[in-house]
């Protein structure tokens, strides 16, 4: 499946960015090299730049990965619940909160990375087992219809447009 596939409808202008980040690729496929491409760029970021801030106020690398690890759990969650038919509206989730009450800065760079990984990987099978009557139910997340399918798209396109800030702003 690809992105250029899915309607705009089923999905809220605020996630548009994303959806188009995350390219014509398919699904599947993207969900697992765009990891790989995301820890070799990581892997090349020098030491000295991971606690670095570019403004005051503004995440670490470390924190930003950590917000992509728990952001896809999110996402993913969203995508399971309304892939099993559940009405129920699903709330948003402050980012800001999320990041202030991590430890991501005392954590070594290998730990989440691998963290990553492993949530990566748990979102790849999880999509893999939707059928495609999954993948197109539209539910209620933070006030907004979105699919299943647009999710699995968001998830990509959140981590490369945070690796594309790494590049613009940190290094």
């Amino acid at each position: 499946m690809k992105r250029i596939a899915i309607p705009n409808n089923e999905y809220t202008g605020f996630y548009a960015t994303y959806m188009q980040e995350a390219g014509d690729e398919d699904l599947y496929e993207d969900l697992e090299i765009s990891l790989h491409a995301f820890i070799r760029f990581v892997q090349d970021i020098p030491m000295d730049k991971f606690d670095y801030r570019y403004a005051e106020g503004k995440w670490t690398i470390k924190e930003i990965i950590q917000h992509v690890i728990d952001t896809e759990r999110v996402f993913a969650y969203r995508a399971l619940r309304i892939s099993r038919n559940d009405k129920t509206p699903l709330p948003g989730f402050d980012e800001n909160d999320f990041v202030l009450n991590t430890n991501a800065n005392e954590r070594h760079l290998q730990s989440l990375l691998t963290e990553l990984s492993i949530v990566r990987q748990s979102t790849l099978a999880l999509f893999k087992s939707f059928s495609e009557e999954q993948l197109k139910r539209i539910g209620i997340a933070s006030n907004n219809e979105i699919s299943v399918r647009a999710i699995g798209f968001i998830i990509i396109g959140h981590q490369k447009h945070h690796q594309r800030i790494f590049q613009e702003r940190y290094l």
